[in-house]
């Protein structure tokens, strides 16, 4: 492996590295938005008013945002890395792609913070599942626009 090809990898290590970690930024204000968007609609379960307080609270406590932000990256980071590497590996650059391995990442750390959820599944479970996806396909799409589009570990040959 040549000097420029350890440099294009580690450039693209560096920008999975920043691309996940300002989505999981992204991704958890998404969470408190959607979450106080459908707080407002009629017939809404009573704990969506106080998945809206946390994020407010993280924003006036940092240390509790920072917890928040760093048990999002452990409960989400095994399956984005994987994801981020085949994307890597195969130059997979397609935006729907990333936003469902968002999606899915996401999904996947919530049924890792609640191990009992097949069991546990009424109709609210449904609706944190389908907020967490919906919050992780936009950090998908982030992840995209700062690391994705140019997913691929082999330097294009047009790059000296």
């Amino acid at each position: 492996m040549g000097m420029a090809t350890a440099k294009h990898v580690l450039k693209r290590l560096l920008m999975m590295l920043a691309g996940y970690l300002v989505a999981v930024l992204i991704g958890l204000i998404a969470v408190a938005v959607i979450y106080a968007a459908l707080s407002s609609l009629p017939n809404a379960p009573e704990y969506f008013g106080f998945a809206v307080v946390t994020p407010l609270a993280a924003l006036v406590v940092p240390p509790l945002g920072m917890f928040i932000y760093f048990v999002t990256i452990v409960i989400t980071g095994l399956q984005t890395v994987t994801f981020a590497l085949i994307a890597e590996f195969f130059s997979l650059r397609n935006v729907l792609l990333h936003m469902l391995f968002g999606a899915a990442a996401a999904a996947g750390g919530f049924f890792l913070i609640w191990p009992n959820s097949p069991e546990d599944m009424d109709s609210a479970r449904w609706a944190d599942i389908g907020i967490i996806a919906a919050a992780g396909l936009i950090a998908g799409l982030v992840y995209w626009l700062i690391a994705g589009r140019d997913a691929g570990f082999r330097r294009p040959l047009m790059e000296r």
